[in-house]
Formats: C-alpha cells, structure tokens, sequence
C-alpha cells in the first residue's frame, strides 16, 4: 500500500512549503510539489493535507514504559504505557528508562515491553541502568549491553542532587560516561548518558567537574529536570553555554509549578532569549514516572502520574502562547533528539527516512493524524490501532 499525502504544507521541522509527500511501505519516499499517480492501476490511500500541516513524528526520550514510582509504598507504583497514550500524542518513538525503582522493576522486563511497542507499530529505544549505582544492566556491563542489545542507546536515568540517589561521586559518574561513550564509539550508538538532575543545591556541580576535569566530550550527557526550580533552570543556561545539551521535563502538576517550577513552554522562550541555541534543547515527558511531592521533611506526601501527551502539549504551547516560530518548537521533540540520540532515520521529513508522521490542524495546531512506519495510527484523533489489551 502506498499513502499519497496531497497539497500539505509541510514543516520538516523546518519550512519546506506546500507539498505532496508519497510514502512507500514504511519510508518517505518523495516530497514534491504535485505527485501525479494512476490511481486506477495502483492500491494508493490518498489524504488530503488542505488547511494541514505535516510534521515529523514526535520523539519522547525519557518514558518510564513499565512504570516508576514507588516512593510512597508499594501501591504507588504506576502502571504502564498503553500504545494509544503514544500515538493520541503524536509520539511516533520512544526511548524507555526506569527510574527510582531499580529493584522491582527490571531492565529484562523494560526490554520487553519495548519490544512489546514495537510490535503493535512504534519504534522503541532503551537506556540501561536506573537512578542508582552501581549500574544494573543486562549483561553485566555497560559496554556489552550497548554492543550486544540493539535497543541499547545509553546509560541512565542516573539520578544527581536527589536524596533518592546513590550519591554518585565524581570518579564514579566519570567512568559510567566513559563505560557509555566506549559502548557508542563501537557500536555507532549515542552512548549518552541519562542524568535525572533533582532539586538539590549541588545542582549540575558534578557535570561541570566532569566537563573540566576529564576528557569525556560534554554531548555525552543529557541532563534532564533542568526546568525542576528556577535557579536549576539558570544554571542550565550556563551548562548551555559550555556546550552541553539540556532537557526540559513537561509533566508537571500545579503545586510544582506554585512552587518554582518553570512551564517548559515559558522555559524554552526564555532560553532563547538568553542566546541557547535552539539545537542544544530537547523536551521530553518523564511519561508514566510518579511526580511525587514531599514534605518538609522529606517525607513522602503524594503523587501524580507523568504524562506522554504532555510532550506535545508544551510545543503547542510554546506556539500559540509565547510566540515561538512553530519550525523552531518543533526540533526540540523532533530533528533534535534525533540527532543527540543518533536515531538515525528518525526526526525530519525526508526522502528515505522512516515514515513517521504527525498531520496538525493549521489553525489550532491539534493533532488529526498520526502516522507510525508507513501505518496510520490515529484518524481525525480516533485511533485506528489500538495496544493489545486496549481492545
């Protein structure tokens, strides 16, 4: 089956202008301006994009696909992502991480939900390890699991400045990074390293001594949480300016924001006010983690559920309700995780790469349709594809 897109303007993240776009089996394989086919003498699905916009498939790269939590007791723990909390979003890849729980939860059990996903038609990625160390992984060692495990990118999420972490001293997140960056150099992968930053005052301290005191090349790292606090968020900025990459976490709950944290739609203007490169940001949901609050002192108070459809939800508004240019909103879900990540063929509008497609009302930007690999997903916001226990 071919899918004739028809008379789209289409953003991929950047203008290209009105288009058609033919897309075969599961790639893209011509963007021009009018596509003329038989269509009596050939099985093709036309869409007609008038008044729409097509953009590349969103790219979430912090989910908790099995789940996290766990903070405020057993029953605490959240349950895991269903393929349509994806594909309503517009979420087309995922890279799957655990997180406070490294014990109940496991990396063979994270492998295979991610290989669940895939199969009900989104492509799925992984870090090994969890907020702890020594590093858990799958085989025994960070390098062999990058090596031997295809949907192994990376390391993480680490957790930093949190009093749920290990406390990772500065020699021992060095040789995590190196032990990741080996990984990648061998295998062609990212290599990168997953830091969940929490909101103590040691903030980025140790990716800072990292940066001056080793040979580690700072896009190792993707620190993430960097929008947590205020003086968090400035202190991204200057991480910023050294070079390094910076996530900004777009589940949220009002009492977060009541207390300091900073809406990722406001955050990514004001860092581009302050000069950040629109290149070095990235968004990313924290999908299906617990967003837990604590008291005063530290005990645990409550929690809500992080959620995939936040992604979007930040972009969109970073449009609509601080003037951000759509084409450059957009990268930080698309072209630029695609690119730290190096998940290649994913991220842009392109000729040969995979057919990941997100179709948005032009006027309100509301997602219509949802293309993953070449296969509608979701139509006019109805999901034709359904999770195998959504049915």
């Amino acid at each position: 089956m071919l899918t004739l897109i028809k008379n789209t303007e289409v953003y991929a993240p950047h203008y290209l202008g009105r288009k058609d776009v033919l897309l075969t089996a599961d790639k893209i394989g011509y963007i021009k301006d009018k596509i003329d086919l038989d269509l009596s003498a050939l099985s093709v699905h036309v869409i007609d994009g008038t008044g729409k916009l097509l953009v590349p498939g969103f790219i979430d790269s912090h989910v908790h696909l099995i789940g996290g939590g766990g903070e405020g007791g057993f029953k605490t723990r959240t349950p895991e992502l269903n393929l349509t909390d994806a594909t309503k979003a517009g979420v087309t890849t995922v890279v799957g991480v655990l997180g406070t729980d490294g014990t109940t939860r496991k990396i063979e059990s994270l492998l295979a939900k991610a290989h669940a996903l895939e199969e009900e038609g989104i492509t799925t990625y992984l870090h090994t390890g969890s907020y702890q160390t020594p590093v858990k992984t799958l085989t025994g060692k960070i390098e062999e699991d990058l090596i031997f495990i295809d949907k192994m990118i990376g390391v993480g999420e680490i957790a930093i400045s949190d009093h749920r972490s290990s406390e990772p001293t500065f020699e021992e997140l060095s040789k995590i990074a190196a032990a990741a960056r080996n990984g990648g150099l061998i295998t062609g992968k990212a290599g990168v390293l997953e830091i969940h930053v929490g909101d103590s005052e040691r903030k980025l301290d140790l990716l800072f001594e990292i940066a001056e005191k080793t040979d580690i090349p700072i896009h190792h790292f993707h620190p993430t949480h960097i929008n947590r606090n205020e003086e968090l968020f400035e202190e991204g900025i200057r991480y910023a300016e050294i070079g390094g990459y910076v996530d900004l976490t777009t589940s949220t709950i009002p009492q977060f924001l009541e207390e300091g944290e900073v809406k990722c739609s406001r955050g990514l203007r004001l860092m581009l006010e302050k000069g950040v490169p629109v290149t070095q940001i990235t968004f990313s949901s924290d999908g299906q983690a617990s967003l837990p609050y604590f008291d005063e002192n530290g005990d645990f108070a409550g929690l809500q559920v992080g959620k995939v459809s936040s992604l979007y939800q930040e972009v969109r508004s970073a449009v609509l309700d601080e003037g951000v240019e759509l084409e450059t909103a957009l990268q930080v879900i698309t072209s630029n995780p695609a690119r730290i990540l190096k998940l290649k063929k994913k991220g842009e509008i392109r000729e040969q790469h995979d057919a990941d497609i997100v179709m948005l009302e032009k006027e309100s930007l509301a997602i219509d349709t949802v293309i993953a690999k070449g296969k509608i997903m979701v139509e006019k916001g109805v999901p034709l594809v359904k999770g195998t226990f959504e049915q």
